[in-house]
């Protein structure tokens, strides 16, 4: 699959798609999504990105639209989601650009949501910052390395075409 040789209609059908992955896995996951250790498997599609550029503002909306079906804690975690699904993701886009090495992805997903969310957590459930963040930061390692090992799963896909040409 060429990603560059997208209409704008497939990418909008394919953002569209991924918007939709992202809610279902965060709606499948979300006993221990909002738990202590939140391990928010659905935050490792911010990977995607790093395939797909495009992908950088849905994913953030995506993040909003999970919190709001999931029962977030309101308009500051809504919005607050919304701004760290875009900073991940296109922390992704960066990396891809400037040919850093792909396990930085790991760094990006644990530690921007993992260090960014507390912010208004602790302010929201009257919790000290500094658990909420060792906290946050070890549930989103495992979805920083799950974000990886899906990168390469499907780089190969995403760029057959590519190859071949």
């Amino acid at each position: 699959m060429n990603m560059k040789s997208l209409s704008k209609t497939q990418k909008l059908v394919f953002s569209a798609m991924v918007m939709a992955i992202y809610v279902v896995v965060l709606y499948c996951t979300q006993s221990f999504s909002f738990g202590a250790y939140q391990i928010r498997v659905a935050t490792s599609l911010y990977a995607l990105s790093y395939l797909c550029p495009f992908l950088v503002f849905p994913l953030g909306l995506a993040n909003l639209l999970g919190n709001l079906i999931c029962g977030g804690l309101g308009l500051l975690d809504f919005l607050g989601g919304f701004l760290v699904g875009v900073l991940t993701s296109y922390a992704h886009v960066l990396i891809r650009k400037r040919n850093l090495p792909i396990w930085l992805i790991i760094l990006t997903i644990t530690f921007i949501p993992g260090l960014i969310v507390p912010i208004w957590l602790s302010y929201l459930i009257h919790l000290p910052y500094i658990a909420l963040a060792t906290n946050l930061c070890i549930g989103q390692l495992v979805c920083g390395v799950v974000g990886v090992i899906l990168i390469k799963a499907l780089k190969p896909i995403f760029y057959l075409k590519t190859k071949e040409a």
